[in-house]
């Protein structure tokens, strides 16, 4: 099993997706002048403007609902891993890809609320809407919603399950099959209760924890102010191959800085767009703005707030090509994952830091699910319809 997931992982993150992602990234970047440069203004004042309705919700309610598919382990272990197997100079390329992912976040988002509908009084939309709708390919359609089904309704929940079993066992002493029925509880409760009380609970609970988590990294940065300068001008030169040490490794930094990037702020993945369609807006662009912004939050501050973390304290280990030795070794051939970050905190925060971090990957990892779960929910109306 180990080796077909393996296998199937090699095509799947395949240098062809890196390429496509970032060449289509790159167009409508081109298409729409820089939108997402243009209006970054913009994107903060239409966040927190807009009314929500009884059949849509507010651009603030969309946001937090987008970002609770949008951050969750990858912003904590997926950072980790791309520095581990890609060095500093991983962390430019995650920017890159969240600065041409605003521009697909803003497309497919836009066209979300383009062509959703209404159902039992609520607004629906998402990629599957506008295939079908837009493009007039129903059996393309459907082939979406069957992946958007088998990978957001079978598949990733289990990986933020897992992670909250484990966080709970090793911070509470929690048995893992207890904890696992307790979210089966807590899921069906909010999902059964439909778009509205799941984003009433988002609007509250993610932007709380994504801030902490920020104010935590903003807080050991100024206790090591005087080795920012030296962080930052590492990622860069390890992104280019000037600095020595990851100079034979600047082909890995390109593609795991992608990978991670994208798998952590979803641009272009056709998840983004549920909530957006979800938003009461006065024209489709004003939610494509919104959601265009997520990505630059998801990236820019919560997986640069990782990225920071280790980096300044020097809490990561970095492999060589081959992936079986270390360039750097700061944590005795510690292996990637949240390991990097915990050191890094626990550096600072010993007292408070393994709690603190059990409730921040719960609640990270039961709203990843609130998100993926409804994306579900849309595309399942296709198929009955």
């Amino acid at each position: 099993m180990e080796a077909f997931v393996n296998w199937l992982n090699n095509i799947v993150w395949s240098p062809a997706l890196v390429y496509l992602c970032l060449g289509v990234g790159l167009y409508f970047s081109i298409r729409t002048r820089f939108l997402q440069v243009r209006h970054v203004g913009e994107m903060v004042k239409l966040t927190f403007k807009g009314e929500k309705s009884e059949a849509g919700v507010s651009s603030f309610q969309a946001l937090a609902l987008s970002l609770s598919g949008r951050v969750g382990t990858g912003n904590i272990a997926g950072v980790a891993t791309a520095v581990a197997f890609g060095g500093p100079g991983a962390v430019f390329w995650m920017w890159a890809v969240a600065f041409l992912g605003a521009g697909s976040a803003y497309v497919e988002s836009t066209l979300a609320q383009i062509y959703k509908t209404k159902h039992q009084g609520q607004f629906r939309g998402g990629p599957a809407y506008y295939i079908e709708k837009g493009l007039g390919v129903k059996w393309y359609a459907l082939v979406f919603v069957a992946a958007t089904i088998l990978a957001t309704g079978l598949l990733l929940p289990g990986v933020q399950a897992n992670s909250i079993a484990v966080s709970l066992e090793t911070a509470f002493g929690i048995n893992t099959s207890l904890s696992g029925a307790l979210l089966v509880v807590v899921l069906a409760l909010i999902i059964f209760g439909g778009v509205k009380r799941i984003v009433n609970v988002a609007q509250v609970v993610v932007p709380f924890m994504a801030v902490g988590y920020i104010l935590v990294a903003c807080v050991i940065v100024a206790m090591n102010i005087e080795k920012l300068p030296e962080a930052f001008m590492l990622i860069i030169r390890s992104a280019f191959a000037l600095e020595a040490a990851f100079g034979g490794i600047i082909g890995l930094a390109i593609s795991w800085g992608v990978k991670r990037g994208i798998y952590s702020n979803e641009a272009g993945q056709g998840t983004g767009p549920h909530a957006a369609a979800a938003a009461e807006v006065s024209h489709p662009a004003k939610q494509g703005l919104v959601q265009a912004f997520s990505v630059y939050i998801d990236t820019l501050f919560v997986c640069s707030a990782t990225a920071f973390m280790m980096i300044i304290t020097g809490m990561y280990n970095v492999f060589d090509a081959s992936g079986k030795n270390f360039i750097v070794n700061k944590l005795n051939g510690a292996q990637p994952g949240p390991g990097y970050t915990q050191a890094a905190v626990e550096s600072v925060f010993s007292w408070i830091w393994k709690r603190f971090r059990c409730n921040l990957v719960t609640i990270l990892c039961i709203y990843n699910n609130y998100g993926v779960l409804l994306h579900c929910r849309n595309e399942y109306r296709i198929l009955k319809s």
